[in-house]
C-alpha cells in the first residue's frame, strides 16, 4: 500500500530528545525545554512556518554504569532512540521537516531510522568538533556520544549497530564530517582507510566556508539523495559560544557556522535536522539559548526563501522521495529499484495562507512501528553508552 508524502517547506515538526545518557555527565537533557523557553516556536512562526510540536521522548540521564565501562548506558540510549524514531516517522509522513532538539549526540541512529522508514537511502552531514568514530574497543571514556558516527556506519556496540535492520544505516561514501578539530588516533586511522570524508576546521577556513560547504553537500550526493544534518553546537569556538558539553577554542567562529548552516539548510534534500549538546546549566542568563534560536531560525528562513522564491517554482525531484519497499525488513531483502528522476510540482494551501510549492511522491508505506519479523528489536529495558 502506498502513502503520498507531501513535503511542505513551511512545515516544521519540533521533537525533543531530552537525554544525557550517552554523554560524560548530566545537563544536556535540559536543552529541549530551554530552547523552547527561549522562544523557538514563536520565532519560527513569525518567520512564516507552521510549527507542530510533537513533544519529547523519555528523559534519560547520564549514569556512571560501571558494569559496562566500554559502552555506558546503552539501554537508556536505545530507549531514547526508539521514541525518537517514532516521532521522526510521524513528522516525515506529515511532510514536515523534523527539527530534533537534543540532548547528547548518541541518539542520531533514532533519527536516521525514522527517516529511512520512507527513504531507501540517506546521507549524513555531521557538523561537530569531534568525529565520534570511536568504538567500545577504542573509546577512552566508554561514552556512546563519542561513537555515534561509528554506530551509524556499522561499527561498534552491537545494540547500536543493530538498532536498524540494515547495517550500515548510512554508507561511508555518504558521510561527511564538517568542522573537525579533535581526533583520537583510532579515529584518524578510520578516516585514513575508509571513504568517510572529513573537513578539518583549519582546511575549511583556508578554502572558504561556502566552497567547502558546497563540496560537502556534493560529497554526500545531496543533489539526488536525502540527508540528515547533525549540528553539535560545540563546533562553534568557545570565544563565541561556550554553553556546550565540550567547548574548545579555535576552529570555526560563529560567523563561519552561520554561513555553513544557511548553505546546508537551503539544500532541498535536507530531511531532518538535529541540534545537539547545548547545556543550559552553562548558560546562566539564557543568552546561549537565544543565540541558538536566532541561528536556527535564520537558517530555516533562508531555506524557506530558497525553496519558495515564487509560487510557480519547481519542487524538488520526485526521485528524491524514492519508494522504499520495506524499510523495516531484514537487510537481505532487496529494495525495489528507484524510479527515473522526474520533476513533480504541485501546491497545497499552507497554514499561513497562499500556495506553497511542495514535493509530491508516492512511497510504500512501511508496516506499523513494530519491528518486522527478522528485525532485531531494540531492547525495552534501559542500559549503556
Amino acid at each position: 500500500m502506498a502513502v503520498k508524502i507531501v513535503r511542505d517547506p513551511k512545515k516544521i515538526a519540533l521533537i525533543g530528545a531530552p537525554s544525557s545518557a550517552g554523554s560524560h555527565g548530566p545537563g544536556a537533557e535540559r536543552a529541549p525545554a530551554a530552547l523552547r523557553a527561549a522562544g523557538l516556536t514563536a520565532r519560527l512562526e513569525t518567520a512564516g512556518f507552521s510549527v507542530h510540536d510533537l513533544g519529547d521522548g523519555p528523559t534519560r540521564l547520564y549514569a556512571a554504569d560501571d558494569e559496562h565501562p566500554r559502552a555506558r548506558n546503552t539501554t537508556a540510549v536505545v530507549e531514547v532512540m526508539s521514541a525518537l524514531r517514532l516521532h521522526v516517522e510521524q513528522a516525515v509522513k506529515s511532510g514536515a521537516l523534523p527539527l530534533i532538539l537534543g540532548g547528547a549526540c548518541a541518539i542520531t541512529p533514532g533519527t536516521i531510522a525514522g527517516a529511512r522508514r520512507y527513504y531507501r537511502e540517506v546521507g549524513l552531514l555531521w557538523l561537530d568538533r569531534d568525529a565520534d568514530l570511536n568504538t567500545p574497543a577504542t573509546t577512552p571514556s566508554g561514552c556512546l556520544h563519542g561513537m555515534t558516527v561509528a554506530h551509524i556506519t556499522g561499527r561498534g556496540a552491537p545494540e547500536m549497530v543493530r538498532f536498524y535492520s540494515e547495517s550500515p544505516m548510512v554508507r561511508d561514501p555518504n558521510v561527511a564530517l564538517f568542522g573537525l578539530e579533535r581526533l583520537d588516533p583510532p579515529e584518524e586511522q578510520v578516516l585514513a582507510t575508509t571513504p568517510i570524508r572529513s573537513y578539518l576546521a583549519a582546511d575549511i577556513l583556508r578554502r572558504g566556508v561556502a566552497d567547502t560547504a558546497r563540496a560537502a553537500l556534493e560529497r554526500i550526493h545531496a543533489g539526488t539523495m536525502p540527508f540528515v544534518l547533525h549540528f553539535d553546537v560545540d563546533i562553534t569556538s568557545s570565544e563565541d559560544f561556550s554553553a556546550c558539553e565540550f567547548p574548545g577554542t579555535g576552529g570555526l567562529r560563529l560567523e563561519h557556522v552561520r554561513e555553513a548552516l544557511e548553505i546546508f539548510f537551503r539544500a532541498p534534500n535536507l530531511i531532518a535536522v538535529e541540534v545537539a549538546a547545548y547545556v543550559p546549566d552553562r548558560d546562566a542568563d539564557g543568552a546561549g539559548a537565544k543565540l541558538l534560536v536566532e541561528l536556527i531560525t535564520a537558517a530555516l528562513a533562508a531555506r524557506l526563501a530558497a525553496l519558495t522564491p515564487k509560487e510557480e517554482a519547481a519542487a524538488p525531484a520526485a526521485s528524491m522521495l524514492a519508494p522504499v519497499a520495506d524499510p523495516t525488513a531484514p537487510a537481505s531483502v532487496p529494495a525495489a529499484p528507484a524510479p527515473a528522476a522526474e520533476s513533480v510540482a504541485t501546491s497545497e494551501e499552507s497554514p499561513a495562507g497562499g500556495s506553497t510549492p511542495v514535493a509530491v511522491a508516492d512511497v510504500d508505506s512501511a508496516p506499523s512501528a513494530e519491528p518486522a519479523a527478522g528485525e532485531p528489536a531494540p531492547e525495552p529495558s534501559p542500559s549503556a553508552s
